[in-house]
């Protein structure tokens, strides 16, 4: 028997201390007790859950919200209806986040960047070289090619570490205001959960927390196709390349039958192809590689205080409230493809903090491609590096809301741009309006 071996009693001992450790770790964010009725069945008692930042969507700017929000103090409770984090980066597979950098400079930085870094370091990859703007139209060559799996295992770490409190399997059922803050019905396989909170962070990717409220929604009769990645061949070399993709037209993540049939539609359109390629002959066509689900380029975006334009977008708008900047083509995907129309040299679009904000909302602020934009401002807005820039920014306003017990409009603009920069982020400075004499 071998030295280095573990023996079962110790390992299962290990394994359970290892476990209990990483248990105690996830309940620090909030004050949690369990109330079953009297002759209720087992495992439909009503968890009881104060926090004081409750995120929806453990998303690309779910994930980053979270996080922030709990490294500025506040009590954070973090809810995913899938089983891991990362959303469309990790299960849709589009795991090429950017763009970080415009023009030679850095221009989106922070904690999703610092996790894409940690991602490539450990991984053992490399960062393209950002000092050289890409060609026209070549802008993916300044996207990251990180591995997924190991992207949602820091994520989750990152934000155990940080006190977050995660629940998977769950999604809100029914909100209610109070006085000082929400009233969130939480529903999973087993559980049942009553979420006290002062506020709320929308990160659905469709602004589901927003639509379940009752507030106003924008979204346009066609919708971007969706994409199932996958591969043929070999098995995906997670980190070192990209998959193949089909496009999965009138694509809908906005409920559960629309999904379900994006996906059936999308493996259906895989299998077709790997039958023809059989049917042709060819040789040792394996599907090495498909994602869970597909991924969802568009959804609802919410009515903000605020709605970035296209002309915004382009002509590099900086906004009085700008919490953070942008940087991406216009890239509206149509049923025969996409071209992206590039920005003007030396162009950098910012996104402003009532973009993030629902019109005639308190204590509720959104994140993620779901901000208050038009259809082809969003079609920019929408990608991961900006996603995870007004991430943070919705967490740090957030927990600076629920330390004032106040609303996110309200939280001095100094303070939350000081908190972002504290924590990394870039963060916009409007220049001066000078008066002529």
């Amino acid at each position: 028997m071998s030295h280095d071996r573990v023996p079962r009693r110790d390992f299962l001992q290990c394994t359970a201390v290892t476990g209990a450790a990483w248990a105690a770790s996830s309940l620090q964010a909030a004050e949690e007790s369990r109330v079953q009725p009297a002759g209720a069945k087992s495992g439909v008692g009503v968890l009881e859950t104060k926090t004081d930042v409750l995120v929806v969507g453990g998303g690309t700017a779910g994930t980053v919200a979270a996080i922030q929000a709990a490294r500025a103090g506040a009590r954070t409770l973090l809810i995913e209806q899938g089983s891991q984090l990362g959303g469309t980066m990790t299960v849709g597979g589009v795991a090429f986040p950017g763009l970080f950098h415009a023009w030679g400079k850095q221009v989106i930085a922070g904690i999703g960047w610092d996790l894409v870094r940690e991602t490539v370091e450990l991984d053992g990859g490399s960062l393209p070289d950002f000092a050289t703007p890409p060609p026209a139209r070549q802008h993916w060559l300044h996207q990251v090619l990180i591995n997924p799996f190991l992207y949602a295992v820091l994520a989750e770490q990152a934000c155990l570490e940080a006190g977050v409190s995660i629940c998977y399997y769950e999604f809100p059922l029914a909100i209610e205001s109070a006085a000082d803050g929400w009233l969130v019905d939480i529903v999973g396989p087993g559980t049942r959960r009553r979420v006290v909170c002062s506020q709320l962070v929308d990160c659905t990717g469709g602004a589901d927390v927003v639509g379940l409220i009752g507030l106003a929604r924008l979204r346009d009769e066609e919708t971007q196709p969706g994409s199932m990645l996958f591969k043929f061949g070999e098995a995906f070399k997670a980190g070192r390349e990209r998959m193949s993709a089909v496009y999965v037209h009138g694509a809908d993540s906005s409920n559960s039958v629309t999904r379900t049939q994006a996906n059936l539609t999308g493996r259906r359109e895989i299998l077709a192809q790997l039958r023809a390629r059989h049917a042709r002959g060819e040789k040792n066509v394996r599907l090495g590689q498909i994602q869970p689900e597909a991924a969802f380029r568009e959804s609802y975006r919410i009515q903000g205080h605020t709605v970035v334009t296209h002309d915004d977008y382009v002509g590099g708008r900086v906004f009085d409230d700008a919490i953070c900047n942008a940087f991406y083509p216009v890239d509206l995907h149509t049923r025969t493809g996409v071209v992206p129309k590039p920005l003007q040299e030396g162009i950098v679009p910012t996104v402003p903090l009532s973009a993030l904000v629902p019109a005639g909302s308190r204590r509720l602020i959104v994140a993620g491609r779901s901000v208050s934009s038009d259809r082809l401002a969003n079609s920019a807005l929408r990608v991961q590096a900006t996603c995870m820039a007004t991430g943070q920014a919705a967490g740090a306003t957030a927990a600076l809301a629920a330390q004032s017990d106040s609303t996110p409009l309200d939280v001095p603009l100094n303070s939350l741009r000081e908190l972002l920069r504290q924590h990394g982020a870039i963060v916009p400075t409007p220049q001066p309006i000078t008066l002529s004499p």
